[in-house]
């Protein structure tokens, strides 16, 4: 007797009409994602025919490595939008911001001056390396300022791979978590993909994001999802519909 092992899902495929995405980095120079309009127009259309009806777009905020303003970031969001627009490419797209969690990130929102996702949702990284010493008293201090931490991509920080406790203590101290929708197709590595896994099954995703910075990205929404059980993850991306 054969056994036919059923045919995964196409990541593509899984992306319903009229999504949002709540994580790119299609502003072209400014960060390490688009470089040229032309980049932007590539990324974009492709993101249109996967689905996407709106994009919020998230350049880094990294002191010292990518020294991006609100007021730089705003104005290229608008250049932007009025070069697709020249070109026929027709599709809402808003600026916020991806900030690291440093010294920098603290005197921007104590400040109030914060790109958000939408009213007080903040999308926050850490270095792969090694989470700041002082990440507790980022999160209590950015709640306290008002806003809601959404942690991108938490799969991604290989130091927390072996202890997935951490993950819990984050989400106890009002960490929201959002999915890179690369990881279930393997493109960033095996531990990566299992963590996300792992994060899905026990219910700690909120939202999921493209984070896409190039073709290779858009080339791997064609590859098949490492997941049994779709269901977690579609309800993290309807979750997204939070921010229309």
């Amino acid at each position: 007797m054969l056994f036919f092992k059923k045919n995964k899902s196409i990541l593509r495929d899984l992306i319903p009409d009229n999504h949002i995405d709540i994580h790119s980095h299609i502003l072209p120079g400014i960060d390490d994602g688009a470089q040229t309009f032309e980049d932007t127009h590539f990324l974009v259309n492709s993101m249109k025919s996967f689905g996407f009806s709106n994009l919020i777009t998230t350049p880094h905020i990294f002191s010292g490595f990518w020294d991006n303003t609100k007021d730089k970031i705003q104005a290229t969001e608008k250049e932007t939008v009025s070069n697709l627009e020249k070109n026929n490419i027709n599709i809402p797209i808003r600026a916020a911001a991806e900030y690291l969690m440093d010294d920098h990130f603290v005197s921007l929102f104590k400040k109030g001056e914060i790109l958000t996702l939408k009213d007080n949702y903040v999308l926050v990284e850490m270095s792969y390396l090694n989470a700041p010493i002082q990440l507790y008293d980022i999160i209590f201090d950015l709640q306290v300022a008002g806003y809601k931490p959404v942690l991108a991509h938490p799969e991604r920080y290989s130091f927390y791979h072996q202890n997935f406790d951490e993950y819990l203590k984050l989400k106890n101290a009002g960490c929201l978590f959002q999915l890179n929708l690369l990881s279930i197709v393997g493109y960033y590595n095996e531990g990566v993909a299992e963590t996300a896994k792992k994060l899905l099954k026990k219910g700690l995703i909120d939202f999921v994001g493209s984070d896409i910075h190039h073709k290779k990205h858009i080339e791997s929404f064609n590859k098949k999802v490492l997941l049994k059980d779709l269901l977690p993850l579609k309800e993290a991306i309807s979750n997204n519909q939070l921010f229309i």
